[in-house]
């Protein structure tokens, strides 16, 4: 696979620049979650602060407050939006049935009731279950005596009894059935009588006025029970002689007051103190820009697939008798500000619903509610959404662009570089003026720099054997004329002592010219066998005691000195190849330092490894050739005698042993700026020599 095809690969990760991007937007919209909840919250306290601020307004009348509530018993009237057509018929009524009674005895007749308040006046849709329907019959008296409704008020501290009764199906309006309140007319209350297959239904309207926030109601069922009495069902009964049960309905100023404080996109309720509807308000929202829209629906769909948080909770609708339900609203009624998500509808939108409790004089009276969708983050993050995948496709594309562009003057440095090192190589050698030098500051510009540098050593290599042959010339020059005049000399001479001399000069000739050539093969033949040495485990500090002994006897006019650690320096080796390579670097230092100067050897750790160093006075090495004194047929020696052979292969054989004991040889000029410090790494023990 070729470099350009490897950078489109490897730019595939950019896909991940999306994924990031949606995990902003996840954050962001969690964000934005918390802060609509703590709008939400601080919106719900700020009308609680306020309505606690006017209990009144929760409470028109303060008895209620202070008295015990009968939830079983109060009869619940919501705001009804139009007013209900009196015919005794279900239209216009809410389908769920907002309370039942029963007969304690028999369960007949039953009593079930619809309620609501428009303008003033309260709407009620009674429906009674009864076997028999059994009319008002005007002839057996003037008072009622067929099945027949009371209703029950409270005004000033007295009840007002009012009965409904009728010979037949119509409209119908109270009457009295107790002493007569002041300044109350009976026939306000009015409504319509209707056969129903269960029994009968009677709708009716009558003023909040008259009512004193109290309302009983009970049907009188007296189908043959005219000689022993009358079943009753309903929220009270005949011979209750206290107070009815409370009517609650929304107060039209609670309602007035509820709007002032609406949120464009908010719903506002107001629950008395057992969480029924008090007061609701909803304000539109607000008109969505053009660009508000323009989010197509299927990435809206993705997004908020993937992305959004899954809510599971369903938002229950209020009971008929004005129950709310919810855990913000629990909790609100508990004392506690709470925030909870609900499911709004399958495609996506949540509901938040924050409640915060309203308290006078310490006590939790009542709760509001404040709701809002999410549809106003959800428009921020659809739109973020989409932008975010263009910019995303954008930037890809570009990126791709971009690495094929950069792959392919990438591929083409490399092939111009390729090209210009294979046209170095030429008949002649290393052409190093056909290869130029790179100076980009890159790995690439390194790369040409490092091939010119090889490239130099290589030519110095090449030099070094084209030389070779002035080197061995030399070399080889002095006993072959040894031998040649030598054998001259001899056949030229007859007399044997003479004779003897030639013969001597010319075998110390021939033991020169086999020096020379075992010095050339020695490298080799230890190359060779080292593939087959066997290591052991050593140590490194008797073998230097020995060997500098030994040292001490061979080269006398040096002081050999040794410096050792205590204890013992262990290392994995061959001893015999240890002994030849310190023999190589005390000899090199012998030949250079003046005589009667001290040769030291000293064995130190030095990191991983231990550090032989073997130091000698006398000149500083070349600072050009401290690099080069460990390649083959590199040496600073001159001959001193006809006996001597210097090929600089010592060294060389030195740094073989070195590496074989996966170790390494240097040199360095002394630390006073004369002399030179020959130093052999090798491995401790714990690496061992494979």
């Amino acid at each position: 696979m070729n470099l350009r095809r490897q950078l489109v690969l490897v730019s595939l990760l950019l896909l991940t620049l999306p994924w990031a991007g949606c995990q902003f937007l996840r954050e962001m919209e969690i964000a934005l979650r918390q802060g609509q909840a703590q709008a939400v919250a601080a919106a719900a306290t700020a009308v609680a602060a306020s309505l606690a601020e006017r209990p009144d307004a929760l409470y028109p009348n303060r008895e209620r407050l202070r008295t015990a509530d009968d939830p079983d018993g109060s009869l619940y009237a919501p705001m009804l939006d139009s007013p209900p057509l009196l015919d005794g018929y279900e239209d216009g009524w809410d389908t769920s049935i907002q309370g039942r009674y029963s007969s304690l005895e028999t369960r007949v007749p039953r009593l079930n009731y619809r309620a609501g308040v428009h303008g003033g006046t309260l709407y009620l849709m009674l429906q009674v279950t009864d076997e028999s329907v059994t009319y008002h019959d005007p002839g057996l008296s003037p008072e009622p005596n067929g099945d027949r409704l009371i209703l029950r008020t409270w005004l000033d501290n007295r009840r007002q009894d009012y009965v409904i009764a009728t010979p037949a199906p119509g409209s119908v309006r109270a009457q009295y059935a107790s002493p007569r309140h002041p300044g109350v007319d009976a026939g306000q209350i009015r409504g319509f009588w209707q056969d129903t297959r269960e029994g009968y239904a009677l709708e009716l309207a009558l003023p909040l006025s008259i009512t004193g926030q109290r309302l009983g109601v009970y049907a009188i069922d007296v189908d043959g029970h005219r000689s022993s009495g009358w079943r009753t069902a309903g929220n009270t009964d005949p011979m209750d002689l206290t107070a009815p049960p409370w009517l609650i309905y929304p107060p039209q100023a609670l309602q007035a007051d509820l709007a002032r404080f609406a949120q464009p996109g908010q719903r506002l309720r107001v629950t008395d103190r057992h969480g029924r509807l008090l007061a609701e308000a909803l304000a539109p929202a607000a008109d969505r820009t053009d660009d508000d829209g323009d989010t197509f629906w299927l990435l809206q769909a993705i997004y908020r697939r993937i992305l959004a948080e899954e809510v599971t909770d369903n938002r229950a609708a209020p009971q008929g008798n004005g129950y709310l339900q919810g855990e913000e609203i629990n909790a609100a009624l508990a004392g506690t500000t709470v925030q909870h998500w609900y499911r709004s509808d399958s495609a996506g939108r949540h509901l938040l619903a924050g409640a915060a409790p309203v308290r006078d004089a310490g006590q939790v009276i009542g709760a509001v509610v404040v709701e809002q969708n999410s549809e106003q983050y959800l428009s921020l993050t659809d739109r973020a959404f989409s932008r975010l995948l263009g910019y995303s496709a954008l930037t890809l594309a570009s990126a791709a662009l971009g690495l094929l562009l950069f792959a392919s003057v990438l591929s083409w440095r490399i092939r111009r570089l390729s090209l210009a090192a294979s046209r170095v190589l030429g008949r002649e050698g290393v052409q190093l003026s056909r290869f130029p030098r790179s100076r980009a500051r890159d790995e690439i510009g390194d790369l040409s720099r490092s091939y010119a540098r090889l490239l130099e050593e290589l030519h110095e290599y090449n030099e070094y054997l084209r030389t070779l042959s002035r080197k061995l010339s030399h070399e080889l020059r002095t006993p072959i004329a040894v031998i040649q005049s030598s054998l001259d000399n001899l056949a030229a001479n007859e007399l044997a002592g003479e004779r003897d001399v030639y013969v001597q000069r010319a075998r110390q000739g021939l033991s020169r010219l086999s020096g020379i050539l075992d010095a050339m093969t020695e490298a080799t033949r230890l190359e060779e066998s080292l593939r087959q040495r066997d290591v052991t485990r050593l140590d490194l500090v008797p073998l230097l005691e020995s060997l500098c002994a030994a040292y001490r006897n061979v080269y006398r006019e040096h002081t050999v000195a040794l410096s050792v650690p205590c204890g013992s320096a262990w290392v994995t080796g061959a001893a015999d190849l240890l002994v030849q390579a310190l023999d190589k670097l005390v000899d090199n230092a012998a030949s250079f330092a003046p005589r009667g100067s001290e040769i030291a050897v000293r064995l130190l750790p030095q990191g991983p490894d231990w550090a032989i160093s073997v130091c000698n006075s006398g000149p500083a090495l070349p600072s050009d050739m401290q690099g080069r004194l460990f390649e083959a047929m590199v040496s600073l020696r001159e001959s001193r005698s006809a006996d001597s052979v210097h090929l600089g292969l010592g060294l060389y054989v030195v740094r073989l042993i070195a590496e074989y004991h996966h170790g390494s040889a240097h040199a360095a000029t002394g630390d006073n700026g004369s002399g030179a410090v020959f130093t052999l790494l090798l491995p401790r023990d714990d690496e061992r020599v494979s």
